[in-house]
């Protein structure tokens, strides 16, 4: 088990306040890592670090825009300063805008583009040459099926996770030699917040999920932590570049009959 263990280690979240993201720091915290989480908004901020550390775990925030390079230089300057180093980055901010493809103004789509693709890329870039020099780091990318599949009315966002996935395997391909590990994962459809209003029986994208899914169900938002714990630790340390998606098999099968 010492290959899972985190302890010592520094892990920097962006938009680890809630939801999936804050799923997988708690993740990270549960096997020893010391948190740094960032967030646009102060009250989520101020409420997911008093989450945090009612679980006895070791959690900083952070206040600031992953698009703004000039901000997030400063404040990862001072997350360094703070706790000495960053041995893991996950890469979790990101938005969507559910518009038709048509009817998408540019603004949005760039909008999409910039949290969910370039925000990655900077703080990658700035956490990266930090990894560099100490020969040593772990990097999640937080990607999506829409990395691998079309879907209605998410041209921007899955435009920007498609773009992830290969932000991902060419910062591993770059940056392999310097013993840092690049990865991602792509969540299916998870029970959040977000999805409590259509997860009801008799709601057709409920019953959509729940059919699709081989495992007949929404995933539960603790089901990524140990994929997290996983990829932030040794025992993934020759896995460099892939995509590990946790969606209860959806990938895996084309569906069933309309009849069965």
């Amino acid at each position: 088990m010492n290959l899972f263990d985190l302890s010592g280690k520094v892990a920097v979240v962006t938009g680890g306040t809630h939801g999936l993201g804050m799923a997988m720091a708690e993740g990270l915290a549960s096997a020893g890592a010391e948190l740094a989480i960032t967030s646009t908004t102060p009250s989520k901020l101020d409420e997911a670090l008093e989450y945090y550390r009612s679980k006895g775990y070791n959690a900083t925030g952070y206040l600031f825009d992953v698009t703004d390079e000039r901000e997030a230089a400063q404040k990862v300057a001072l997350m360094l300063a703070t706790h000495g180093k960053i041995d893991i980055l996950v890469n979790n901010a990101g938005i969507i805008k559910r518009v038709p493809a048509i009817e998408m103004d540019v603004e949005d789509f760039r909008k999409v583009i910039d949290v969910d693709l370039t925000g990655p890329f900077i703080m990658s870039q700035l956490v990266g040459k930090h990894m560099i020099k100490r020969q040593s780091g772990k990097i999640i990318n937080i990607c999506s099926m829409m990395s691998e599949l079309g879907r209605d009315n998410v041209v921007a966002y899955a435009s920007a996770k498609g773009g992830l996935k290969m932000l991902t395997k060419n910062l591993a391909t770059e940056w392999a030699k310097h013993n840092i590990q690049v990865n991602g994962i792509g969540p299916g459809y998870f029970a959040t917040t977000q999805t409590e209003p259509i997860r009801v029986d008799g709601h057709p994208f409920n019953d959509f999920i729940i059919s699709r899914t081989p495992e007949g169900r929404w995933g539960n938002p603790e089901d990524l932590a140990g994929t997290a714990i996983f990829l932030a630790s040794d025992a993934s340390k020759f896995i460099n570049g892939h995509i590990i998606y946790v969606d209860g098999g959806i990938l895996a099968t084309i569906g069933k009959p309309a009849n069965e």
